[in-house]
């Protein structure tokens, strides 16, 4: 995760992340069964590279993980309070998170270097894909200045109380983005317990989802405020043409 300090990201320019019309759709790709990590690393790693090398069209790429933790850059030994699940290090910055199903991951390969070279309007326009997601549900997502990520207010837990329901990490390899955003639809939130979720320890700060505000939503009700959410930010998509990786196989994200 590339940290970027939310009062920066806040007053950011994103008119070069308004839809593109003079580029191709950006393919999307939905993974129906869960997906290894280290599979899914293997295979944005290659979708990227073709990506930069002109070979392949950008891609989205929605999946879930089977239970794990990942370990960005920053991520500290002590933060591991409880290693039930696999532990993965992993090339964006940040610090441990959580992975598993209910939650919705979604893997973004972009040529930031014919969109717009800018870290931080990208990861701006994370943020607001994932607020403008929520908003489809009623659900008001905000930024904070001293925490990445996109939080809600939790007014019903006491005065000062939110709780995170999405995540942002990202890297860039030659102005191609990976890795991306997760959202929390249904998750088991009890697994965010083994962990210092992104080094974050204060009381005041926990973790929700979607099913967990009350929410009646599905994955697939997700999946479609998403791809609306991004076209409005980042322009038209278009329906992969392969199927998804399975678990069991598929290294690479045929282009």
């Amino acid at each position: 995760m590339i940290n970027v300090p939310s009062h920066a990201r806040q007053t950011l320019d994103l008119a070069g992340f308004r839809p593109v019309t003079d580029l191709r759709p950006v393919e999307w790709l939905i993974s129906d069964s869960l997906v290894p990590y280290p599979d899914a690393v293997a295979a944005m790693d290659s979708r990227a590279a073709a990506i930069a090398a002109g070979e392949a069209d950008e891609l989205v790429w929605l999946l879930e993980h089977p239970p794990l933790y990942t370990s960005g850059t920053s991520g500290q030994a002590g933060d591991l309070l409880d290693p039930r699940f696999p532990l993965h290090a992993t090339g964006r910055g940040g610090q441990l998170t959580y992975h598993g199903p209910g939650q919705r991951v979604a893997y973004v390969m972009l040529d930031l270097k014919s969109r717009r070279p800018d870290v931080r309007a990208y990861v701006a326009a994370l943020e607001q894909w994932i607020i403008a997601t929520l908003g489809a549900f009623n659900v008001r997502g905000e930024r904070r200045e001293d925490r990445v990520g996109v939080w809600v207010a939790r007014p019903d837990k006491g005065a000062g109380f939110e709780d995170k329901i999405a995540a942002i990490g990202v890297r860039l390899k030659r102005w191609v983005s990976l890795h991306g955003i997760a959202i929390n639809v249904e998750p088991d939130l009890s697994h965010f317990s083994a962990i210092v979720p992104c080094g974050i320890s204060d009381p005041r700060y926990g973790v929700t989802s979607l099913v967990d505000l009350g929410l009646p939503v599905t994955m697939p009700d997700v999946d479609l405020a998403l791809r609306a959410a991004f076209t409005d930010i980042f322009g038209a998509t278009v329906d992969a043409k392969h199927a998804a990786p399975t678990a069991d196989a598929a290294t690479a994200l045929p282009g």
